[in-house]
């Protein structure tokens, strides 16, 4: 009896993370349709969440690319972790390089964020921005989404911002930003 209400409760607290995620279908597209798969063979995704984004990788990637995911909450990770059981799982975004560094992968050629930059102190902006430089390699792609443009100005310090787009069918509108790590 303990089980089954214990499993009740966690596909309840996921059903309610999931319907207020802000990474819904369009956002998620919109961002996975923005990297050159074909360039892909290692690739983190931070701030995962459900696995909105995440679960269109493997279908959007021309092979398997190496995947490390990052996301702080715990319940959140534990479903990650079930549902993408080839795919290493690490809480925080500030260790890139050392999560890197166990997984055995040298640079990554793109990284995804859904990580609110709006909530966070700079300083711990400043350190995940520079995780995400060290990490990429040159002409690598960060594509994140925001509900501003606030962060525009300081990505575009560490990197060549392609393209804004606007997602007003998400829920809050979003911006994606897609950018290519400076030569």
């Amino acid at each position: 009896m303990i089980r089954i209400s214990h499993l009740v409760h966690e596909r309840l607290m996921f059903l309610v993370k999931f319907l207020y995620s802000p990474a819904y279908r369009f956002l998620a597209k919109n961002m996975i349709e923005s990297i050159p798969w074909s360039e892909v063979h290692a690739v983190a995704e931070l701030g995962a969440g459900t696995g909105a984004i995440t679960q269109y990788i493997p279908y959007a990637a021309e092979f398997q690319p190496k995947v490390l995911l990052f996301e702080k909450d715990q319940s959140m990770q534990q479903s990650l972790k079930r549902r993408f059981p080839n795919y290493l799982c690490y809480s925080d975004s500030r260790e890139l390089q050392l999560a890197m560094k166990n997984a055995q992968i040298e640079q990554l050629d793109c990284i995804i964020s859904g990580l609110p930059f709006f909530n966070f102190p700079q300083a711990m902006r400043n350190q995940i921005v520079e995780q995400i430089h060290l990490s990429l390699r040159d002409g690598g792609m960060f594509v994140a989404f925001q509900y501003s443009k606030q962060m525009k100005q300081q990505l575009g310090e560490w990197f060549d911002i392609e393209e804004i787009k606007f997602v007003p069918m998400n829920v809050p509108p979003a911006f994606v930003y897609v950018c290519r790590k400076k030569a």
